[in-house]
Order: C-alpha cells, then structure tokens, then sequence
C-alpha cells in the first residue's frame, strides 16, 4: 500500500471500471472531464464518491498510456 493511497471501497472499484467498460471513450485523463462524465452517467448523489470514481478513472486510464 502506497503512502497517501487511500484504501478504495470495493463499490468505487467496481463502478470505475462499470463505466469504463461500458463508456471507454466518455473519459480521459483528465480529472475534471471525468468528473462531469461521472456525474452525467451515474446517480452517485455524493461529491466524494464521485470525485473518487473520477479519481479511479483517470488513475486507470493514465496507466493505459
């Protein structure tokens, strides 16, 4: 475990990659363009979750490159 890497839920795991599967070229790596994709294709109601499955996001396709 990384320094400063907080431990994800296993539901932030499983919607970040939900939504990359079914939406690849909805994001980037971009933190912000993912964090309205997030909220367009999802009903996470809470700022942090989804600013957290963004974060997931933009961390998995970042190691994609």
């Amino acid at each position: 475990q990384a320094a400063g890497m907080a431990i994800k839920p296993k539901y932030i795991k499983q919607l970040g990659r939900t939504l990359l599967e079914e939406y690849p070229d909805a994001f980037n790596t971009e933190f912000e363009t993912n964090k309205e994709n997030v909220s367009k294709l999802t009903t996470v109601e809470s700022k942090g979750v989804r600013n957290r499955v963004a974060g997931y996001i933009t961390r998995k396709k970042a190691a994609k490159v």
